[in-house]
């Protein structure tokens, strides 16, 4: 992290923020010194530091022309407000500016949480020492069971999503943008299909629906001096579904040493001295009750997932609709295999637990 210049602070107008803040936050007295925090998704993030020496943080969407739902400011902005008095560590929200006029998009400030995402295995060998590892596991399994144990409703939150068919939605959405991706990607693969068709098939029935984070990893949270989550970020994909996907896709981002991770730099949980899986999952069902009988499934499902969400960007290469410099492209149809592989196992993990 470096401390910004100025003209070095993309999508922000310094004066007016500042002035909004000073008229807005009282706990926050500019001007800052603006430090550009990297991640979140593209979203312009900056630490900023006041006269007296108080931290914050500012977030805004990327600059230029957005889909529609995307870098939703608003939403992450609910969600912290929300939990932020719960037993889910959230930044504390201190103010939400949803003028355009100010710097051009919505934008939100919040506290300024002592911790470090983990993307890789740098990463977690920098932040966390192997004394604190088993401590990472545990609050990173109970923090996602807390959140997934308030219901919505008392939360403020019963409209943030749909309540209906939370995979049935899904499996429409990406199997429509796998089959839209087919002819630019010049590549398909019939266990997209084959898959789509076993997962509508084998659905399970819906349980109570919760809060769901839709990228809950160790790339999404703060992990403290102490080795515990002390803050979950990036919300903004967050809505009402199924806890147990949510479960499915934090699983398939914790590996264990040993597992091969293609291009990615992924795999923080990979050095010694973190949890297995199964502990998670036991943990997870101890202190939720869940009956986890068709965890593969979810986990099969996520796997499958991940492959249509690369086939898109893979398409978008292909297509020239972004820059491949520094692109390896063969890598990325490795991942969508090697995701498609994965999904494969897990299926044939929970039909082999259904024929006992």
């Amino acid at each position: 992290m470096e401390e910004s210049g100025e003209s070095d602070i993309a999508g922000y107008d310094i004066p007016a923020v500042e002035t909004w803040i000073s008229d807005k936050i009282e706990a926050l007295s500019p001007p800052f010194k603006w430090t550009r925090l990297e991640g979140g998704h593209s979203n312009l993030t900056y630490r900023i530091e006041d006269t007296q020496g108080r931290l914050a943080v500012i977030r805004r969407p990327p600059m230029g022309e957005l889909l529609p739902k995307a870098h939703d400011m608003g939403r992450e902005w609910r969600l912290i407000s929300a939990l932020f008095d719960t037993d889910v560590p959230v930044p504390e929200p201190l103010g939400f500016c949803e003028s355009p006029d100010i710097t051009g998009a919505w934008f939100y400030v919040m506290g300024c949480v002592d911790g470090h995402p983990l993307y890789g295995v740098e990463d977690a060998e920098m932040y966390v020492p192997p004394e604190n590892r088993v401590a990472t596991g545990d609050s990173f399994i109970d923090v996602l069971a807390d959140l997934h144990d308030l219901a919505p409703e008392a939360l403020g939150l019963s409209d943030l999503g749909k309540h209906d068919s939370y995979i049935g939605r899904q499996l429409k959405t990406w199997y429509r943008s796998w089959t839209a991706s087919i002819e630019h990607a010049e590549y398909d693969d019939r266990r997209a299909h084959e898959f789509q068709e076993y997962f509508l098939a084998k659905m399970p029935e819906q349980g109570p629906i919760r809060v769901v984070h839709g990228d809950y990893g160790l790339h999404n949270t703060l992990i403290g001096k102490d080795g515990r989550v002390a803050a979950v970020v990036d919300w903004e994909i967050s809505t009402l579904g199924d806890p147990l996907a949510d479960l499915g896709y934090a699983l398939n981002q914790w590996s264990e040493p040993g597992d091969v991770i293609i291009g990615s730099p992924g795999g923080a949980t990979t050095v010694g001295g973190f949890a297995l899986k199964q502990y998670l999952i036991d943990r997870y069902a101890e202190r939720t009750g869940r009956d986890l009988s068709m965890l593969d499934y979810y986990i099969a499902f996520n796997r499958w997932k991940t492959a249509c969400i690369l086939h898109g960007v893979y398409a978008r290469y292909m297509a020239g609709q972004k820059s491949t410099e520094g692109v390896e492209l063969e890598t990325l149809r490795l991942r969508i295999e090697s995701s498609l592989d994965k999904a494969g196992e897990a299926i044939e993990r929970l039909e082999a637990q259904m024929s006992r």
